[in-house]
C-alpha cells in the first residue's frame, strides 16, 4: 500500500521533478555483506551503548543504519562475551530486547571511543561508494536543448551559450566561463546547479565511509538535500523498491544532486581530508561532496590560492575522474571525482594558466556585454519580476546618458539599478513608478557618480508622486 501511494505521489509531482532515481546500493542480509570486519561493528555498538545508556534492539538498528537481523549475531555474541547484558523488554522477541553495558563492556567502549569518536550510522566501504558512484555519474543525466532552455528561461542566453552548455552537461566534464562582470556567468552557474539539483533526479551518498582502518563522514545536511525535506509524502525506500525491486542499504541517504560553490575563500587545504585530531574520523573536502552535482569555482583567478596551483592539483582528476587523498598516517587513498566543475572568472584565460593547463578544462564558453537590445528585454523582464512600471524613456534616457564613451552595459546591472530605485520608494512611501528623475537618482548611487542634492532628491520623489496621481 505505501508503495503504491509513493508512486502515484511520484506521479502527481512528475511535472514538478521528474523523480529519476538511480539504483539503490541494496540492504546487508549479513555483516560480511556490509564489507567491514565485524570488530568495527562491535565497536559502534558499543560506542553507542556508551553515550546513550539503555538502548532497545529496532533502536541499535536505527542508530546504526542496518537492519536488526544483521545486527542480531553480534549482539548475540557480544552478550555471549559478557560485554552486553539484556535488561528487560523481552516481549516482542530479541528486537525488542533493552541492551546495556556490563562493566567489561563499558571498558572496551571507552577503549573503541578513545581511538575513534565517531559515533553514527556504520559506514561503507570506499569500494562500494566508487561503485555506487559510477552508477549515478553527472554524465548521466539526460540533457537535451529543451530542458536548458527550460532551466534558464529566466536569462537571455544565445543559441551559442545554450549550444555549449548542454554538452558539458551530458559529459560531465569541466567547463570554463569567461567574459566581463555582470555578463550573467554566475546566474548560468546557478542556473546549472538548479537544473542538476531540481532536474537531475536523485542519488544515494553515504553518511560516511571507511578504508584502511579510517573513517570519513561524507553527508552533510549543508550540502545535501534529502528527497523527504521537499517531498515529505514520499519515501524513497519504496520508490525504489517500486521501480527497481530493491530495498535501498540504510546507511544510504537518497539526496537531490549536489550544488556547491566556492569563491575567493577557496585555499588548497579545502580540496583535502580535515583531519579530526581529537575524534581520529575526517571530514570530507568539498569535491567529495560535490560528487554526483555540480562544483563551482566562482571569480577564478581571485582565490588565494593561484590558478596554477589550483590547476597543478586537479590535473589528474580533471581527466581520469578520480583524485588521491592523504590520510594522517601517509597512506594515500583512491577516490571518485565525479562532478561537474564549473570555473567562472572574469579574467581574460590566457592571464591564468597557459594552454597545457587550460587544455584540461574541456569546455570554454566566452561571455560577452548585451547590445542595446538585449539590455532592453533584461530591464523589461526584470522591471516585471520586481513589480515596478517605467515609461519607455525611461530606458531609452538610461541608456543614451550611462552607456556612452564606449561604456560596455551589463547584464546584472538592470537588477541593480531597479532594485535601488525601488529601495528609494519603499523608503519614501511612494509608488514604484520608474522615472527619470529616479532612475538617475539610483544610477548616481550605483554608478558612484556625484549624489544628487537634497533638493533634486525630493524632486525625484515629487516626480514619481506626480507620475502616480497622473
Amino acid at each position: 500500500m505505501r508503495t503504491e501511494q509513493a508512486t502515484a505521489t511520484a506521479r502527481d509531482t512528475q511535472s514538478e521533478l521528474p523523480l529519476r532515481l538511480a539504483p539503490a546500493p541494496p540492504a546487508p542480509r549479513s555483516i560480511k555483506e556490509t564489507g567491514l570486519n565485524e570488530v568495527v561493528v562491535a565497536d559502534l555498538i558499543l560506542k553507542h551503548l556508551l553515550q546513550h545508556g539503555l538502548m532497545h534492539g529496532y533502536e541499535i538498528a536505527r542508530s546504526l543504519c542496518l537492519p536488526f537481523s544483521v545486527l542480531e549475531p553480534l549482539l548475540d555474541w557480544l552478550k555471549h562475551e559478557r560485554y552486553l547484558e539484556v535488561t528487560g523488554g523481552e516481549l516482542f522477541g530479541p528486537v525488542s530486547y533493552r541492551y546495556a553495558l556490563t562493566d567489561l563492556g563499558r571498558s572496551r567502549a571507552q577503549e573503541a571511543m578513545a581511538a575513534c569518536q565517531y559515533v553514527g550510522p556504520v559506514p561503507v566501504t570506499l569500494e562500494q561508494y566508487t561503485a555506487q558512484m559510477a552508477r549515478q555519474a553527472v554524465r548521466g543525466v539526460p540533457c537535451t536543448r529543451r530542458e536548458i532552455e527550460q532551466a534558464t528561461a529566466h536569462l537571455l542566453l544565445p543559441d551559442a551559450l545554450l549550444e555549449g552548455l548542454g554538452p558539458a552537461v551530458v559529459s560531465g566534464h569541466s567547463l570554463l566561463l569567461f567574459g566581463p562582470p555582470g555578463s550573467g556567468k554566475s546566474a548560468v552557474s546557478r542556473a546549472l546547479g538548479e537544473f542538476l539539483n531540481r532536474r537531475g533526479g536523485l542519488i544515494w551518498v553515504p553518511h560516511a565511509i571507511y578504508e584502511a582502518g579510517s573513517i570519513i563522514t561524507l553527508y552533510d545536511p549543508l550540502a545535501h538535500t534529502r528527497l523527504e525535506e521537499r517531498f515529505p509524502e514520499l519515501d524513497p525506500t519504496a520508490l525504489s523498491v517500486e521501480q527497481f525491486g530493491v530495498e535501498p542499504d540504510p546507511r544510504w541517504v537518497c539526496v537531490f544532486r549536489p550544488v556547491v560553490s566556492v569563491g575567493g575563500e577557496l585555499t588548497l587545504s579545502m580540496l583535502d581530508l580535515s583531519y579530526n585530531a581529537t575524534g581520529n574520523y575526517y571530514q570530507p573536502p568539498i569535491q567529495l561532496k560535490a560528487n554526483g552535482g555540480l562544483l563551482v569555482i566562482d571569480d577564478f583567478g581571485r582565490q588565494i590560492v593561484s590558478p596554477q596551483a589550483l590547476l597543478n592539483r586537479w590535473i589528474l582528476p580533471l581527466e581520469e575522474r578520480y583524485d588521491y587523498l592523504t590520510l594522517a598516517n601517509g597512506k594515500k587513498i583512491r577516490i571518485p571525482f565525479e562532478q561537474l566543475v564549473v570555473f567562472s572568472t572574469n579574467l581574460d584565460p590566457a592571464d591564468l594558466a597557459d594552454e597545457a593547463f587550460l587544455r584540461r578544462i574541456r569546455y570554454k564558453l566566452q561571455f560577452r556585454a548585451p547590445t542595446r537590445e538585449e539590455y532592453e528585454r533584461i530591464f523589461a523582464m526584470t522591471a516585471e519580476r520586481l513589480g515596478v512600471a517605467y515609461e519607455p524613456e525611461v530606458f531609452d534616457h538610461l541608456f543614451s546618458k550611462y552607456y556612452r564613451d564606449g561604456k560596455q552595459p551589463r547584464g546584472s546591472d538592470p537588477r541593480d539599478l531597479l532594485e535601488i530605485a525601488q529601495a528609494i520608494c519603499r523608503f519614501r512611501e511612494i509608488e514604484p513608478i520608474i522615472t527619470v528623475a529616479l532612475i538617475d537618482e539610483a544610477a548616481a548611487r550605483f554608478f558612484r557618480s556625484e549624489l544628487p542634492s537634497p533638493q533634486e532628491g525630493a524632486g525625484a520623489a515629487t516626480a514619481a508622486r506626480g507620475a502616480h496621481s497622473t
